[in-house]
């Protein structure tokens, strides 16, 4: 991300989840959070969308179709980690690149639990501005502000309370492939000592695909190149050898299969992007 501004990939999942919310029908997706934390004309886009039908003209059709697909993907991934959320109700949740998420605002099932948001200070900063407008659900929120790139993580969630000897749920949505594999590894080794049994790590991640050519040419304009890629072998072994069990492991067309027909044909197009679920031993 460039210095100085949030990052724009945050916005743009952020601004997918606005539109889906109440207009694909999928019974575990909501996310009425999602509008209210976008920046001004990030909101105004997605209120633009809700009120127009597809533009005419050809670039500002091809934005729409654009953001549609991505509000497809969006309710996919988001209902799949939210369920491995709910299938594990833990007392602390380690929320890593919190971008502009609003499970803490959003989740009942949190309301036992500190929510721990992780992120560089140029995107929380903004986020902490926003969220004063919802209510929250959690327990508690602490903000953890960390660079991977260059912060300890260890020490910040140190300073921050969290504790290692009681089991955590992490949620790491949408780092892994911004991070070159030794952050990975390094930022997977924290987590591994800092969970204990029984914690849940959950990881949404890039498996190669000739779809990420393209896709890494519009991240890097922004200034969020992708930098790994995993394949669920590779990711299974990794996982292993920092203590963690596999239990699920699937790519975003299987995930939208079980959802709905719409979902499935939109999202044939990411199968590179899968969610895998593991357990601390």
């Amino acid at each position: 991300m460039k210095p100085g501004r949030a990052s724009q990939t945050a916005v743009s999942v952020a601004m997918g989840r606005a539109v889906a919310h109440g207009r694909w029908l999928i019974g575990r997706f909501s996310d009425p959070t999602a509008l209210t934390l976008l920046p001004p004309d990030a909101r105004a886009r997605v209120e633009q969308f809700h009120l127009e039908p597809r533009p005419q003209e050809l670039r500002a059709g091809l934005a729409w179709g654009y953001l549609s697909r991505l509000s497809q993907v969006m309710a996919a991934r988001t209902v799949e980690i939210d369920d491995a959320i709910r299938g594990a109700t833990m007392p602390q949740v380690v929320i890593l690149g919190a971008g502009l998420d609003g499970r803490a605002w959003r989740m009942p099932e949190l309301a036992n639990s500190i929510v721990y948001e992780v992120d560089h200070p140029d995107t929380q900063g903004e986020k902490m501005t926003r969220v004063a407008g919802l209510r929250q659900t959690a327990r508690e929120v602490r903000f953890v502000s960390v660079d991977f790139a260059r912060d300890d993580l260890n020490h910040e969630l140190d300073a921050a309370g969290h504790y290692a000897q009681v089991a955590t749920t992490w949620v790491w949505e949408g780092v892994v492939m911004y991070l070159t594999r030794v952050q990975v590894e390094a930022t997977l080794a924290v987590v591994a000592r800092r969970s204990a049994p029984g914690s849940r790590l959950i990881v949404a991640y890039h498996s190669p695909a000739w779809m990420l050519l393209f896709a890494g040419l519009i991240v890097r304009r922004i200034g969020e190149p992708l930098r790994s890629v995993y394949t669920a072998r590779q990711m299974r072994a990794l996982l292993d050898h920092a203590g963690f069990t596999v239990v699920r492991d699937e790519g975003l067309p299987a995930i939208a299969a079980a959802l709905s027909p719409d979902l499935q044909r939109a999202t044939r197009v990411v199968k590179h992007l899968r969610i895998v679920t593991a357990e601390k031993r």
